[in-house]
């Protein structure tokens, strides 16, 4: 899977593992029971496919933590759920291999000290028995000799995608933004190139119980300016927001092609 966007994260606050059941309904917790082999980093392909998308040392704030694991079910949605409960991305982990322990990735978690891990496991296209047998049925028709490999059934294989995620310090804001860049055209397009930028950032998650959630900023919103001052990137508003803490201000944003107003206690 690719990276479509990255992020700008304002922190998040804590929230106890027993309440994930009620704030993550998309997500199902596993149930592991404790294995006692340990997993050497080279033979743990969660570790070996492991892919860091955080240019920070992001990690968990315990200093020995003990990483929840999650059987995701929509990744997009996932994502939100998982920023907007104020984690953020570490890494993560694709691969497809055959039948392999869901301690393997617990482990990786702990090595990069991560607080959650949501796993997705996919049936991958190899030949099924029906398929098999389709291919005995061929050989025997044009008279060709048949070994054990090909009667024997291959085993299943299956494509992993994990995803690391760290618990963030509680919020100043509150948000989750990236920067909307105007598509430029191609050479085929009847329609002059676009190349100014957007005004302002997307907001893409709003942090539960944040200051930004409870002024009313919603996901979606394109937020222009505080206190009249023009965010033009995530690095603007970061800075910004570090500015004004503790202060009340008016954050200028759009929603729905409409300008709004909010006042926000940061």
């Amino acid at each position: 899977m690719k990276v479509l966007y990255k992020v700008a994260h304002f922190t998040g606050r804590f929230t106890s593992p027993s309440q994930w059941l009620f704030i993550l309904p998309a997500l199902v917790i596993i149930t592991l029971f404790t294995f006692s082999k340990t997993v050497s980093a080279d033979d743990n392909p969660y570790a070996s496919n492991y892919q860091a998308q955080n240019q920070g040392n992001l990690h968990s704030l315990q200093s020995k933590p003990e990483p929840q694991l999650l059987s995701g079910t929509r990744r997009d949605d996932d994502n939100i759920n998982m920023l907007e409960n104020g984690y953020d991305l570490m890494g993560l982990s694709a691969f497809e291999a055959g039948d392999i322990s869901p301690e393997q990735a617990i482990s990786h978690g702990r090595s990069i000290q991560a607080d959650m891990i949501l796993v997705y496991v996919k049936k991958s296209g190899n030949a099924t028995p029906a398929s098999k047998m389709e291919v005995i049925k061929e050989a025997v028709k044009k008279g060709q000799a048949l070994t054990e490999k090909d009667m024997a059934i291959d085993p299943g294989k299956y494509r992993y995608y994990a995803t690391y995620w760290a618990k963030l310090p509680p919020p100043v804001l509150g948000v989750h933004v990236v920067k909307l860049v105007a598509r430029k055209s191609s050479q085929e397009d009847e329609q002059p190139q676009v190349t100014d930028a957007s005004e302002g950032v997307r907001v893409i998650a709003v942090i539960h119980g944040s200051a930004a959630e409870q002024a009313g900023v919603l996901r979606g919103d394109q937020l222009l300016s505080i206190n009249q001052e023009k965010v033009n990137d995530a690095a603007a508003l970061s800075s910004l927001v570090r500015r004004f803490k503790g202060n009340t201000v008016t954050i200028n944003i759009q929603r729905q092609s409409e300008p709004l107003s909010l006042k926000v206690t940061l």
